[in-house]
């Protein structure tokens, strides 16, 4: 029996590395003699890293500007000639105390340092994974780290940070790396909201970073003033579904390079080659933390789940917890589905002790299916 096991981090828990290790354990426990290839997988967020460097990718570490000033070590991976990034080891939410403070400051300069350091190591294709960021600046700060000039009406720089952004009155690209026109960027993002307004980067994911009412009226105004900017150097209308990604990160480079939104998993699953390791498949096991509503749309594991449906392949779900009902996951081909809290009634155990738990859910999922 040929067994892809293709899991999704266990949040708090389990890196996918880790899971995928912990479900292997468990299948040849039952199948002593399975041929079994792990490939773990992300949905473009937190993970998306991992899952490259799973798959063969180098690792390589830069010095470069955290959120907020200060300097961070950052990993970054090369493929070929594909560098994979996640702003968040730059720019992430988890580099800061969350504050209103911050929420304004937070820059994105130190994940523009990291698409320096690919751009020198001759990338021609970047793949950013852009899940988990502090700020919300629109991307100014990794544009300003390559080069762009942004202004106040005294023809001064204006401050790091989206409410920098708020005293923005010109653009300078004369100084932009002539690099990005040449480079492919692939944005992982699977959120549809724009850049401004009710529904917009500032409005919607402003508070978990620390952002107050006044705070988020701040930052949607500075980012309706960097999209009129934006389209008044550049021709482009940056406002657009899922541009409010990341803080509106995607928007400077809709802007200024050859960079298209894409649905995260699928960046991943073309990375990883998570479709030539399906057609080998005879059954597939995938999971995550949590199998819940959200899995629906567009979460890694449902998405290994259908695309092994598509090919006639039974697949088995766990997961630390399942909400979903047996009649949902069975739509996407699911045959088997076992959590770890139906072998553990504590849920502290299930998350500190997750790697034994899920080798024996992975046992009495393939033992009852």
């Amino acid at each position: 029996m040929r067994v892809l096991i293709a899991p999704d981090k266990f949040k708090g828990s389990l890196s996918a590395v880790e899971a995928a290790e912990a479900m292997a354990e468990g299948v040849l426990a039952v199948y002593p003699e399975a041929d079994v290839t792990m490939v773990p997988v992300a949905d473009g967020g937190e993970g998306t890293l991992e899952a490259a460097l799973a798959a063969g990718a180098s690792e390589n570490t830069a010095s470069v500007s955290g959120p907020l000033g200060g300097y961070v070590t950052a990993v970054w991976a090369l493929t070929g000639k594909t560098a994979v990034i996640e702003t968040a080891r730059a720019s992430g939410l988890m580099l800061v105390d969350p504050s209103v403070q911050s929420s304004l400051a937070a820059s994105s300069y130190g994940s523009g340092e990291l698409i320096r350091e690919a751009l020198d190591a001759g990338a021609t294709e970047i793949v950013l994974g852009i899940g988990g960021s502090a700020m919300t600046d629109g991307g100014s700060g990794a544009l300003t780290a390559l080069g762009l000039r942004i202004l106040d009406a005294a023809g001064d720089p204006v401050p790091p940070g989206g409410a920098g952004l708020s005293l923005a009155a010109a653009i300078d690209a004369s100084g932009l790396d002539g690099r990005l026109r040449g480079v492919r960027v692939r944005i992982a993002a699977d959120v549809t909201n724009p850049l401004t307004g009710p529904e917009g980067a500032a409005h919607v994911f402003g508070e978990q970073k620390g952002a107050d009412a006044s705070a988020r009226l701040l930052l949607d105004e500075a980012l309706v003033r960097w999209a009129e900017l934006l389209r008044e150097g550049t021709g482009v209308d940056v406002d657009i579904p899922g541009a409010g990604a990341a803080g509106g990160f995607p928007s400077a480079f809709l802007a200024f390079t050859d960079a298209s939104l894409e649905s995260g998993f699928d960046v991943i699953a073309r990375l990883t080659g998570l479709d030539a390791a399906l057609e080998k498949a005879d059954l597939v096991l995938t999971g995550e933390g949590s199998l819940d509503e959200q899995s629906r749309y567009g979460k890694a594991p449902l998405s290994v789940a259908e695309r092994a449906r598509d090919s006639g392949i039974p697949v088995v779900a766990l997961a630390g917890r399942i909400t979903l009902p047996p009649q949902v996951l069975a739509e996407y081909g699911v045959v088997a589905a076992v959590s770890l809290l139906d072998l553990v009634s504590d849920p502290q155990e299930a998350m500190t002790q997750a790697g034994r738990w899920l080798t024996r859910a992975t046992v009495q999922a393939l033992e009852g299916a």
